[in-house]
């Protein structure tokens, strides 16, 4: 396993309460701040909110860093030069 699977969790099922059992959930994005972005996980069979779930500006930055390393690692890995 890497390291890489773990960056970020998602909710698929959460307990509903109304619903007295786990079923499937849908993330919505709540608010945008400077710092972080909170989202909702909302049951699909009643919709009601079942969680919550917070992103921080550092989270989100360290996501973005780590996706521009492995595009630059895929680049120069094309980029390899053969000297004759």
């Amino acid at each position: 396993m890497s390291a890489r699977q773990f960056d970020e969790f998602r909710a698929s099922s959460l307990y509903c309460a109304p619903c007295g059992t786990a079923q499937p959930v849908r993330q919505r994005l709540l608010l945008v701040l400077p710092d972080r972005e909170l989202h909702e996980y909302t049951c699909q069979v009643c919709g009601a909110s079942v969680g919550k779930r917070e992103i921080t500006a550092a989270d989100t930055i360290a996501e973005k860093l780590a996706q521009l390393s492995r595009q630059a690692a895929a680049v120069r890995k094309d980029r390899q030069v053969r000297i004759l």
